[in-house]
């Protein structure tokens, strides 16, 4: 329970006037029900003559003995003004009245918690989105895909379906057990306190059940994201699954993984179901226990109720069985659904390593210079790059090239710090990125990667990524300088085309014409370039390389690339091999030393 509370803590704030409201909804009900039963039994006694006519009109106070008498008296009055029958019309109009604003309280209450429920859902979805959208790239080198994508579906709706529904019994409940209690300890203590000593062991094992539950709650949404994860692996490689003949490979993975989701859910499910059995086995022998012990007292003469009382107290204390039950199933469902919080939680509660400073200061125009000062850098405990520095100034080219996993993607990733560096700096006309703030910094760096990122939306749209209000001619002018404009007006509805998911209904190099398109609009002052032309056709690469000159004209260049003939032209190569800048110069300068860039050089010309 400690957790459940403080998940409410954590999300309700913003709706805790409708929280009141609901709790004060909930409590009239629940006094409206108390009282039409309880006036109900001593109005019955005087009715069919069991109790004598109450004569005197009584004071009348705020106690339900004085409601009661005042009640009595009135009904005493009727039966003798005007009969009985007259008497029981009034009896059956004053229920109708005490239901109706029973079930009216009862429906504004559940009124509010429509919007507690739903609002706090809306919430932690969309924290989840926000915080996935800003944490740094680091967190999803270590993670997959399809187990974060299954914490923002299936346990968000794990929460919702577990918890938020429950919220309305987790309130509810507890309040009409207290009016319940609150009668029952009126009509007689002493068997009251009998009930409070034999309560808490049904409330022992319900719990124990509630616990185990959890436990395999959390194993099922484990499981689930495994299981997304290898659909999302499987879709995305479908083209190497067929081609490697490993269909039935993929498939008993995919098996394996499902009987194992299979019988966890199974375990879980059979202890589920197991709620509602055990609490009304254990209820009604509750109530034969109290039956037994109460009404020996009542035989014996020993209680201060009456057989009627008695029959009363029965009916109040099968009030508090049916919301404790219900209460019981609550708690099972609360304890799945924070199961699926926690899962949530290791996404809300990751620290972000990348933090703008409080006085971080805006950048807006590349003036000099970008300067990588001692910079090192490292995957956890795995070093990557080592004491680099390189001076770059505004509007040259520096092309970058060595064997894979040598860094130099690394390095020029730390320019837009979607990494910190571990020690060194890198500087920016002489400010420390650390004291940018992250928006500004990089306003100024485009990048064309190596593999496109296009959305499932129109060409329009994907060129106008992150623009606002972005004109129609400043998009073909775009387009046009990317050599995509052409292929573009090829299509019927032209650039409201929708080009499919990751722009899968064009070839590699329309796309890649499209992302440079986005990166001429963007106009930034700073250009990365990660293998922009590696995996594309001849005549795809020329097209791209005559759009990537237009768009690296005037512009500060960085440039990764393994064709050396792409970057034979560029004002500075740097060769980088296991983390350092082992050579520079320009393509002749390099040839001559004969040394790492030779070799490259004569392994490509080969």
């Amino acid at each position: 329970m400690k957790d459940f509370f403080r998940l409410l803590r954590r999300f309700v704030p913003p709706y805790k006037w409708k929280l009141v409201l609901n709790i004060v909804y909930n409590f009239l009900s629940a006094i409206f029900g108390a009282f039409s039963f309880l006036l109900l039994i001593p109005t019955l006694q005087i009715l069919f003559g069991i109790k004598e006519l109450v004569t005197v009109k009584p004071d009348f106070s705020l106690s339900i003995s004085s409601v009661a008498e005042y009640v009595n008296y009135y009904i005493s009055e009727i039966i003798q003004q005007h009969g009985q029958e007259r008497a029981l019309i009034f009896i059956g109009v004053f229920i109708i009245l005490n239901v109706f604003l029973k079930t009216g309280f009862y429906y504004l209450a559940n009124f509010m918690i429509v919007a507690i429920r739903n609002g706090v859902v809306r919430d932690i979805r969309s924290m989840i989105y926000k915080k996935i959208i800003y944490l740094p790239l680091g967190f999803f080198s270590e993670e997959r895909k399809g187990d974060i994508m299954a914490r923002m579906t299936n346990d968000v709706n794990e929460v919702e379906n577990s918890i938020m529904n429950s919220l309305d019994m987790m309130i509810k409940n507890p309040i009409l057990i207290i009016v319940s209690v609150a009668v029952m300890i009126y009509m007689s203590w002493s068997l009251t306190l009998f009930v409070f000593i034999v309560f808490p062991v049904v409330g022992y094992i319900i719990g124990a059940i509630g616990k185990s539950l959890k436990k395999k709650s959390r194993k099922g949404q484990d499981k689930m994201g495994e299981i997304l994860s290898i659909i999302e692996e499987d879709l995305s490689g479908l083209r190497v699954i067929k081609s490697f003949n490993a269909e039935k490979k993929a498939t008993g993975r995919f098996e394996k993984e499902n009987q194992n989701y299979f019988q966890i859910m199974n375990q879980l499910m059979w202890r589920r179901f197991l709620a509602h059995p055990v609490s009304e086995f254990l209820g009604t022998t509750l109530i034969i226990v109290v039956l037994w012990y109460g009404g020996r007292l009542v035989l014996n003469g020993n209680s201060s109720l009456d057989a009627a009382g008695f029959i009363g107290y029965l009916v109040f204390f099968y009030n508090i069985i049916n919301p404790g039950k219900a209460f019981s199933t609550a708690l099972y469902s609360v304890e799945k659904g924070l199961a699926s919080m926690e899962r949530i939680d290791r996404i809300l509660l990751t620290e972000t390593n990348i933090v703008e400073k409080r006085d971080a200061k805006e950048i807006t125009e590349f003036k000099e210079s970008v300067n990588y000062k001692d910079v090192s850098f490292s995957y956890g405990a795995t070093p990557v790059l080592k004491n680099v520095s390189l001076k770059i100034e505004k509007g040259k080219t520096i092309a970058f090239v060595g064997k894979s996993g040598g860094g130099k993607t690394t390095l020029v990733d730390l320019l837009p710090r979607f990494w910190d560096i571990s020690e060194g700096a890198i500087e920016i006309d002489g400010i420390d990125l650390r004291d940018l703030k992250i928006r500004s910094l990089r306003n100024l760096i485009g990048n064309v990667n190596q593999e496109p990122i296009l959305f499932n939306d129109t060409f329009f749209n994907n060129i106008a990524f992150g623009m606002e209000n972005p004109k129609t001619e400043d998009v073909v002018h775009a387009a046009k300088i990317a050599n995509a404009h052409d292929f573009i007006m090829e299509y019927e509805q032209g650039y409201d085309t929708p080009i499919g998911d990751r722009g899968d209904k064009l070839s590699g190099g329309q796309k890649q014409r499209i992302s440079i398109a986005r990166a001429v609009l963007n106009n930034p002052p700073i250009l990365i370039l990660d293998e922009a032309t590696s995996a594309l056709d001849t005549e795809s690469e020329r097209l791209v390389q005559d759009a990537l000159g237009k768009l690296m004209k005037n512009r500060t260049s960085l440039v990764i690339a393994h064709r050396l003939s792409t970057i034979k032209n560029a004002d500075l190569i740097c060769v980088v091999h296991k983390g350092k800048i082992v050579e520079k110069g320009t393509h002749d300068e390099l040839l001559n030393l004969n040394g790492h860039y030779g070799k490259l050089h004569k392994m490509q010309v080969f």
